[in-house]
């Protein structure tokens, strides 16, 4: 069955071995750096309210949430969103992490243009990772091309997504640890280079999630190029 095509893993494994690395990075740094209580000794609420105090956004709320590593940016709320974790805990990570969605809401605050195209692409990309994979499924299993094709083009956009999302993950790593150097929250080279590690940890998700999505889209465009030249 196409579900269970070894040809797949021809395309998929690089970005599985990729993902696979990158998920042990997040856990280790993660669980490494968690236990490591900062200098400052501030939670990671009180890093997001002074963060955002620097940069004039004391219009953004900032809430607990549940799970682990739930931590966000809503922009259309303006809302900074902690799992417990985070939220209270005085970590090296919670800096980091705190400071990266602080990163996204200045984004926001700034009209960051990435961001506005990621977010303008979330409807069209839920729509095309869901849809795409429907027609293209139906599509080989009825042997009509142009519904292969039509799931190609769909499944492209949550691709797209995927794209965009990247260059905005990185700026906001980037915003972060410019933040946490200039007001001071990181006092030490070493802290830096711990916020740094946690940073680099969760950066690299996202570089594993294009390579997923890229990967997939070549898989389906190799079978609907195949049918094409049955035809």
């Amino acid at each position: 069955m196409f579900f269970f095509d070894p040809l797949y893993l021809l395309f998929a494994a690089p970005a599985l071995l990729v993902m696979f690395y990158a998920q042990a990075k997040v856990r280790s740094a993660y669980g490494k750096y968690s236990k490591v209580r900062n200098m400052k000794g501030i939670t990671g609420y009180e890093a997001a309210r002074a963060l955002l105090s620097v940069h004039g956004m004391g219009d953004v709320r900032i809430e607990e949430s549940k799970g682990l590593l739930t931590d966000h940016y809503d922009p259309r709320g303006k809302v900074l969103r902690f799992s417990k974790d985070i939220y209270g805990n005085a970590s090296v990570a919670s800096l980091g992490i705190v400071a990266h969605e602080v990163g996204h809401a200045l984004q926001d605050q700034q009209g960051y243009a990435p961001m506005k195209l990621r977010a303008g692409l979330v409807p069209v990309a839920n729509l095309g990772s869901t849809l795409g994979y429907v027609l293209f499924i139906l599509g080989v299993i009825v042997g009509v091309a142009g519904l292969v094709w039509a799931g190609v083009a769909l499944f492209s956009l949550a691709v797209l997504f995927s794209l965009v999302t990247l260059p905005v993950e990185l700026d906001a790593s980037r915003r972060a640890k410019q933040m946490l150097q200039s007001t001071g929250l990181v006092v030490s080279g070493e802290e830096g280079r711990a916020t740094a590690a946690v940073l680099s940890a969760a950066a690299l998700t996202y570089v594993a999630a294009l390579l997923q999505a890229v990967a997939s889209l070549a898989y389906f465009i190799f079978l609907a190029t195949g049918m094409g030249r049955r035809d």
